[in-house]
């Protein structure tokens, strides 16, 4: 029971993080592009400060749970929910180290005017939200193998 648990949590918290990150990579970021700039600085300013907790604290419980799960498991189980882990902690070391200090140059741009060649440095941002998404996504994706792999006692039930 507390395997299923901790699965389940893991499951979903991976689900709420890898559908966040892949809403923003497949309909935030195309909208920025079209927007004028200082519409995307004002939007993506006021974005951040909210996404900052919320993200943070799914982050924390997706990897926590993962992890979790890790220990409680065995085998094959084991190695995917602890690779799961090892992947959520890479979407947040992406986001810390590569999207958090470009969304503090955004947030300077907001109040001032974006410097010549801007676009740049918002095409590292993309490029490091489009890498946290498909970390958080292939995490989620292992999490779902492995929800859908049969159960041991089911397993052995079956072949008696």
């Amino acid at each position: 029971m507390r395997i299923r648990l901790l699965l389940a949590l893991s499951l979903f918290s991976t689900g709420l993080l890898a559908g966040a990150f892949g809403y923003g990579a497949a309909n935030l970021v195309p909208t920025f592009n079209t927007v004028p700039i200082e519409m995307r600085l004002d939007f993506h300013t006021a974005l951040m400060a909210m996404n900052g907790i919320t993200m943070q604290g799914t982050m924390a419980v997706s990897a926590l749970g993962s992890f979790a799960l890790a220990v409680a498991e065995r085998g094959r189980a084991r190695v995917l929910a602890g690779a799961a882990g090892l992947l959520v902690v890479s979407s947040f070391l992406i986001t810390r180290f590569g999207n958090v200090p470009v969304n503090g140059r955004i947030k300077q741009w907001a109040a001032t005017v974006p410097p010549a060649g801007y676009e740049e440095v918002l095409r590292r941002w993309e490029l490091f939200n489009g890498a946290r998404t498909l970390t958080a996504a292939v995490a989620f994706g292992l999490l779902v193998v492995l929800a859908l792999r049969p159960h041991r006692r089911a397993a052995v039930a079956l072949a008696s």
